[in-house]
């Protein structure tokens, strides 16, 4: 009989196997937003959860990109799709709520579609605006909680037990767009939209800036 970590170690290795090869669909809807958020950084970027590194074709050629990934079987997807696109990538084994940075040493910290699964958003949050650098931007893309009071959030908090399971720990009805406006950051500029993708049809993408030093 298997071992609670074989399992988790099976979970991880599927998931990274149906990450890789369906993500494409989603990023034909929403390249155009990625492209804005992504194409004009520079300088130091830590990418927290890159997974299969569907984001590499975004950024400048002059980044020097890291990724704090907690899914070791991300990792041949990542690297394959850097090879191709001919881009240095640095993959540290870490979390959301532990990036393995110094204080002040990124100019960008980017996420997509991963603040919904992290373990402790708040802390997540801090770990961010340690790391960014005074004046750095947290980029960012996620699905998130439907409106209160309409049908389709009381359906995420309804499947949210199951869909934690099968999606990697992800929360249906995370109001992570709150979390970011009440994080700490200098000022958040957002955009509410919805895509026609089911219960995680709701999105949010925008940029939060750390303040200056005091």
């Amino acid at each position: 009989m298997a071992t609670d970590e074989e399992r988790g170690g099976l979970r991880r290795r599927l998931f990274a196997a149906v990450v890789a090869a369906g993500g494409e669909r989603y990023e034909r809807v929403v390249a155009a937003r990625k492209r804005a958020l992504l194409s004009d950084l520079h300088g130091a970027v830590l990418e927290i959860g890159p997974g299969a590194g569907s984001n590499l074709r975004y950024y400048p050629a002059d980044v020097r990109w890291i990724g704090v990934e907690p899914n070791p079987y991300m990792d041949r997807y990542l690297r394959k799709e850097a090879e191709r696109l001919g881009l240095a990538v640095e993959v540290r084994r870490g979390t959301a709520e532990r990036l393995l940075v110094g204080d002040a040493s990124v100019d960008a910290v980017v996420s997509t579609l991963v603040l919904c699964s992290v373990d402790d958003l708040g802390r997540a949050l801090r770990e961010t605006l340690r790391v960014l650098k005074p004046g750095g931007r947290f980029v960012f893309l996620e699905h998130v909680a439907a409106p209160r009071g309409t049908w389709l959030r009381r359906l995420q908090r309804l499947v949210r037990p199951v869909w934690r399971v099968v999606a990697d720990g992800c929360h249906p009805d995370r109001e992570t767009d709150a979390a970011i406006a009440a994080a700490g950051f200098a000022e958040v500029r957002l955009e509410r939209f919805s895509l026609p993708m089911g219960l995680v049809g709701p999105h949010i993408a925008g940029v939060a800036l750390k303040g200056p030093s005091p």
